[in-house]
């Protein structure tokens, strides 16, 4: 008797697994499906609390935004984040690609810069007196472009710039305003004078073909600078690109690139690039531009 009860316990057992295992195999995989949704999202979260990510609400720029994730190999964010979130966002939208941090905001515009490149006013620019265009369309390199406002003061003083910006997120900043400022009617003839290279400009400067009239150099302001000297927007860019750090290597390159001058954008107090004293300096109320002068020039 013992024995048949025992074998009836096992049937009744089987049958009621057989009959219950769907039902516990799907509520084991909505379970597991829950929690690595919540690691996939906390993964997301977590790329951009300790980096730079990308997002954009417009279903028609989500291919390229798709396409400038993987270009800058940066995630390519689903939600928008928080904005006290602590990392910095990439944000495409209609209006263009901006950065932000959650409390300041940047986007690049340079129908802003449009009033300083009225002829008088160009004229008065310290950068374009201390250019000194001569010729017709000359070369000029801007090596540390950043957001390419000193590039267009060269172009729309006539020359040709060709623009190096290291910081792969700054180019993608830059090359955004660049493309629009080329859809702006009193800007296009400019832009069309400027030439965006995203990479080291210190191996650029070795690769020119022709010899540049001038050459320009603008390292950040030094992080000791007092905060005033520093517009809000540009301080979201030192979050992605440190004060130069290589000063003699830039330096040396653009000496090594046989231009006829070299120009230095300082803080109005600042020491002399690498220690070099210059041929003569133009000076602002903050800034000051040293001019390094070569044979030729």
């Amino acid at each position: 008797t013992g024995v048949v009860w025992s074998k009836s316990v096992q049937l009744v057992i089987a049958i009621l697994v057989f009959l219950l295992f769907p039902i516990l195999h799907g509520i084991l995989t909505s379970v597991m499906t829950f929690y690595m949704g919540n690691d996939s999202r906390k993964e997301t979260d977590m790329a951009l609390t300790t980096g730079i990510g990308i997002y954009t609400s417009s279903e028609t720029l989500r291919e390229e935004a798709e396409q400038l994730a993987d270009k800058l190999d940066l995630p390519l964010l689903q939600a928008e984040p928080p904005k006290k979130s602590r990392g910095l966002l990439l944000r495409l939208e209609d209006d263009g690609l901006s950065l932000t941090d959650g409390n300041l905001f940047m986007k690049g515009d340079l129908t802003s810069m449009l009033p300083r490149l009225k002829q008088n006013n160009l004229n008065r620019e310290l950068l374009v007196k201390a250019a000194k265009k001569n010729g017709e369309a000359p070369l000029a390199v801007d090596a540390t472009a950043g957001m390419g406002e000193d590039a267009l003061l060269l172009a729309a003083s006539g020359f040709r710039v060709l623009l190096f910006e290291y910081d792969p997120v700054i180019a993608a900043l830059l090359a955004d305003s660049l493309k629009r400022a080329s859809e702006d009617e009193q800007l296009s003839p400019v832009v069309s004078r400027m030439t965006l290279i995203s990479g080291d400009s210190i191996h650029g400067m070795q690769q020119l073909s022709e010899r540049p009239a001038v050459i320009l150099l603008d390292p950040m302001f030094p992080k000791r600078q007092k905060s005033g000297l520093i517009k809000k927007k540009f301080q979201l860019l030192q979050q992605l690109e440190s004060p130069c750090s290589s000063e003699d290597e830039l330096f040396g390159a653009a000496i090594a690139a046989a231009p006829g001058k070299i120009i230095v954008k300082r803080p109005a107090k600042g020491p002399f690039l690498s220690g070099k004293k210059p041929s003569y300096s133009l000076k602002g109320s903050a800034i000051r531009y040293d001019c390094y002068v070569y044979s030729g020039a």
